[in-house]
Order: C-alpha cells, then structure tokens, then sequence
C-alpha cells in the first residue's frame, strides 16, 4: 500500500511516502524563520505559509518518490489537535486531492502520531504495550497510557501553558534562539 501523509498541525509542512511500513521520501518546509522574531508561533502566519507550502511540499515528496498521485493508495492527513487555520489548510488540501483523484482519505490524530514516534526508531528497544507516553508538544501537555496501537487512554494533561511554549518563552526572556526547545 502507497500512501500519501500530509502535516500540517502547527508551523511546519510536512508530505511523506510510505509503502507499507517503509518511509520512502518526506519533505518538510520550517516556518522558523518566520516566528523567530515573535518568540513563538503566530497562528495567522503559519497558516498562510501553509498555503504557500503544501503544494510545493507535496509535489516534491512525490517526486523523490518517483511517483505521482495515481499511484496513491490513501492519503493520511492530520484532522488535530493543533491550529485551527493550520489543520483546515492540510484537511482541505488533502481532501481535494482525494475527491480529484478518487483516492480514500483518513484523518489522521496529531497525538497518535506522537505516541506512536516511539516505534520509528529501529535502533532502539521497543516498548510493549501498555506504556505511559508523556506528550510535550507546542500547545500540549499530555499524558496517555498506550494499550495497543489504537487505544490510548488520556490520563492528565495541562490546563493552562504547555511546556513547549514555556521552554519558546523562556528562551526569549532569556535572549536564547527559537524554537527555546532546542537549546
């Protein structure tokens, strides 16, 4: 199965290929430079570089795919949690090629993706599930117990700032570069 992954739940644009369980290409566009000045992500702004960047982004993961959309099985698409305006650009984007194409759509949960990240590293151990996964994303602060693939129980997040936009803050007060979670 080919499918066509598309990301778009805060900043960055991201397009990937993957045949069955194998990443085949993935481009990402930062928006970095555009929110350094600002200490922190501006939702507008990042959902009008989106607008610029999914198609370039898309387009060029097919390329170094060496494949194009007829050969798509599926498209996964982020549906969030993230930026409203952000999600509504990938979602629409991705509809629009699956409607076009005649391509089945799925959207895909943004803290699923997270995690589930455990598992991309084949030079480490894997967990067994169940396990506890301590999400620390931009605007999340989560933690779920992971039962299988597909079941993940929340059991506590943050009520008010996530540690994300605490570590980009800190680091503008501190006169430290952005993203403050790369230090």
């Amino acid at each position: 199965m080919l499918i066509l992954a598309i990301e778009t739940s805060c900043d960055d644009t991201a397009a990937a290929l993957l045949e069955n369980d194998t990443l085949i290409s993935n481009v990402l566009s930062s928006q970095d430079e555009i929110h350094t000045p600002f200490g922190g992500v501006v939702p507008e702004l990042a959902s009008r570089q989106h607008l610029k960047n999914i198609d370039p982004v898309v387009r060029e993961a097919l390329r170094r795919g060496k494949t194009d959309l007829e050969a798509i099985d599926l498209i996964a698409v982020t549906q969030g949690p993230g930026l409203t305006g952000s999600l509504l650009v990938g979602f629409s984007f991705a509809r629009a090629l699956a409607h076009v194409h005649s391509i089945p759509l799925v959207g895909v949960d943004h803290m699923s993706g997270h995690i589930l990240s455990v598992f991309l590293n084949e030079n480490k151990k894997q967990p067994l599930f169940p396990y506890i996964s301590l999400v620390v994303s931009g605007g999340t602060s989560s933690i779920y117990l992971a039962e299988s693939f597909t079941k993940f129980t929340l059991l506590g997040r943050t009520r008010d700032d996530a540690a994300g936009e605490a570590f980009d803050k800190t680091a503008k007060l501190l006169n430290l570069p952005y993203p403050g979670d790369r230090i």
